[in-house]
């Protein structure tokens, strides 16, 4: 598997991932279409933000995107392809956000997790520090934090 930055011509293929990954965990038609453009990857968002894919066999199959503010990132995206869920491609682009936000000078990395992520961050090391309001009106997700000085 390869690690590369995105580029505006995969904003596409990124948007269809991040939709495709987050229907993957049943959400109801009406919440995806209200999260469409939190899913929707745009050239301007990939020329402004960190954002990396993997690719197996030249096919992109997740990505990742970070943002900055200080020495504190946030993780505002990590994506799998359905197909390739469980097949380590997350823990991968994980791995490669933690070691790109040191390389940075970064100390820690905020995550707004979809709770049926969260066990997957916390395996990876970070914790609970939290929850906020999400959309629908209502809804709270965990919030995260890894401590990548560690």
């Amino acid at each position: 598997m390869e690690i590369r930055p995105a580029g505006a011509r995969d904003a596409r293929e990124l948007s269809r991932i991040a939709y495709a990954a987050k229907a993957y965990w049943g959400y109801p038609e009406v919440w995806l279409r209200l999260w469409h453009h939190d899913l929707t990857l745009t050239p301007r968002f990939i020329a402004e933000h960190d954002v990396l894919c993997a690719l197996r066999d030249g096919r992109i199959v997740g990505f990742y995107a970070l943002s900055r503010d200080g020495s504190e990132f946030e993780l505002e995206h990590l994506w799998v392809d359905p197909d390739d869920i469980g097949s380590g491609i997350g823990a991968r682009l994980f791995r490669d956000a933690v070691e790109r936000v040191r390389a940075a000078g970064g100390t820690g990395l905020r995550i707004a997790s979809d709770p049926n992520a969260e066990g997957f961050y916390r395996r990876m090391g970070a914790r609970r520090v939290g929850e906020e309001a999400a959309r629908p009106a209502g809804r709270m997700i965990p919030v995260l934090l890894l401590d990548v000085r560690s």
